[in-house]
């Protein structure tokens, strides 16, 4: 089965295109001339430790996995968008000229995975510091205790009768 010319298939009921990195963005913008004119989320998965997911014939897995959730206010319909990225080139373009609503989604899977979306108008860190070393959220990101940082710059609050 296909759809807008890239493979689709079926997750619980709801549609899942799975276009190329070349296709995304044509796909996209096919999907928004359809009605699908809100971007719900945009997220990325790190499949690291889970490699064997189940794919459309003709996707090769890949360890990271951009996923983007439209709807269709008129038609009262969801469709997922998932796109394979590679470790090696971790990078995809941007939907912001489309939506411009999904700027900080895409900060946010930049500052926490690493994926560069590129042509996006700001892409730096939006949780963590700029000065941090790695992305928090991919597999092999070594986990460690981060201490509490205290500021004197914040006085102490009197208790509220």
């Amino acid at each position: 089965m296909s759809l807008y010319g890239v493979p689709l298939s079926d997750s619980r009921g709801q549609r899942v295109l799975h276009p190329t990195r070349d296709e995304y963005v044509k796909t996209v913008k096919a999907l928004l001339d359809d009605t699908f004119v809100m971007c719900a989320d945009l997220t990325a998965v790190d499949f690291l430790t889970h490699p064997g997911r189940t794919l459309p014939e003709g996707i090769t897995a890949e360890r990271f996995e951009v996923v983007v959730n439209l709807l269709s206010i008129e038609r009262r319909e969801r469709i997922r968008v998932r796109v394979q990225v590679p470790e090696a080139d971790a990078t995809i373009p941007s939907l912001f000229d489309l939506y411009p609503g999904s700027e900080a989604m895409e900060r946010e899977v930049y500052d926490m995975f690493g994926i560069a979306f590129t042509n996006h108008p700001d892409l730096t860190r939006i949780l963590m510091p700029e000065d941090w070393d790695g992305h928090p959220l991919r597999k092999d990101y070594d986990q460690g205790r981060i201490p509490v940082q205290f500021s004197a710059d914040f006085p102490a609050r009197e208790p509220q009768s």
